[in-house]
């Protein structure tokens, strides 16, 4: 008998061959938060039928179901694989580093087609019995990467979902030995692309990557479901950088427009040889869009500045992940 309360729920997660169409989950993530759920649209009949005063429950229809919600995680150095895939577009098989045991994955930039999940997730009864609630056709729309002073890289990723299905068996999860990526190690690296360096005094980062969609893709003969969300705006790239005022190139950026290359980067223990568990995102150049440190009080000033991720025309923005999956 499982537990009766949020401590006997999971995810599961794989990757669709096509859209909406369930594949047993491979990977199970541990969790924070989720709320992804069915999004049912209905139609109430409004006929008169004499001396009725109360419409009928038999004219009532379901016209359209799509699910959509997010799961809030932390990054870990297993796992992350089908979601970064499955925001970034790329299709990433990991690349063996020598003869070692580390697997390295670049996933870089590029359109979201034919990158859906199937998230299935268990709820837990008060009694212990464990309700199956599987997500099919899951794109990612964003995921916002934040990590501050004394805490974990964490991560909130928002899924639009063709469908929910409650008939499916209920995968059983299982959970390799992970750690989290920290705030101790972290580093923020800014100047021109390839040759960027440290740069002093950052508290907080965060970068969200919207990935926009058309959504709304419901056609007469899909039977009231969504046929697989495209792209239809350019992807956006937001982020802030929270530190203490200890040297003006930020800011400099900011009064001057200038651009700057930015790799924010958390480089943990050695997986094998001199290959170390790593999580990178690469912004070949970001633009400072607000926030010029002003004073508050007698305290150490901390600004906050707010920047927009650019194509530089050459280079793309990716993330590096490397850990010892083998497969995504």
């Amino acid at each position: 008998m499982g537990i009766g309360s949020g401590l006997g729920a999971q995810v599961g997660v794989a990757a669709e061959s096509s859209y909406g169409t369930f594949v047993a989950p491979t990977r199970f993530p541990e969790f924070t938060k989720e709320s992804l759920a069915l999004k049912k649209t209905t139609a109430q009949s409004s006929g008169i039928a004499a001396g009725r005063q109360l419409a009928l429950s038999s004219r009532r229809v379901v016209t359209q179901r799509e699910a959509a919600g997010s799961l809030e995680m932390e990054v870990t150095n297993k796992l992350m694989g089908l979601f970064l895939q499955a925001l970034m577009g790329t299709t990433v098989t990991p690349v063996q580093q020598g003869v070692t045991t580390a697997y390295l994955q670049t996933h870089t930039l590029a359109d979201v087609a034919g990158k859906s999940l199937t998230i299935q997730k268990g709820v837990p009864l008060t009694t212990g019995t464990v309700t199956d609630k599987t997500f099919v056709g899951c794109k990612v729309q964003s995921a916002e990467f934040s990590c501050e002073v004394g805490g974990m890289l964490t991560v909130s990723i928002e899924f639009d979902s063709k469908d929910c299905d409650e008939t499916q068996t209920l995968a059983v999860a299982s959970y390799p030995q992970m750690a989290p990526f920290h705030f101790g190690q972290m580093a923020i690296k800014t100047g021109s692309f390839g040759t960027e360096t440290a740069l002093d005094g950052v508290r907080k980062v965060s970068v969200k990557i919207e990935r926009p969609q058309a959504t709304d893709r419901f056609y007469a003969g899909q039977a009231g479901l969504k046929k697989e969300p495209i792209s239809n705006e350019l992807t956006k790239i937001t982020g802030s950088l929270e530190m203490d005022y200890v040297a003006t190139a930020v800011d400099d950026l900011h009064t001057s427009d200038g651009g700057t290359s930015l790799v924010w980067e958390f480089i943990g223990p050695i997986i094998a040889s001199t290959y170390a568990e790593t999580f990178r995102i690469k912004l070949p150049v970001v633009k400072i869009d607000d926030a010029p440190p002003t004073v508050d009080g007698p305290d150490v000033v901390k600004p906050k500045f707010g920047f927009t991720g650019l194509y530089d025309g050459t280079n793309l923005p990716a993330i590096e992940y490397m850990s010892a999956d083998v497969t995504l």
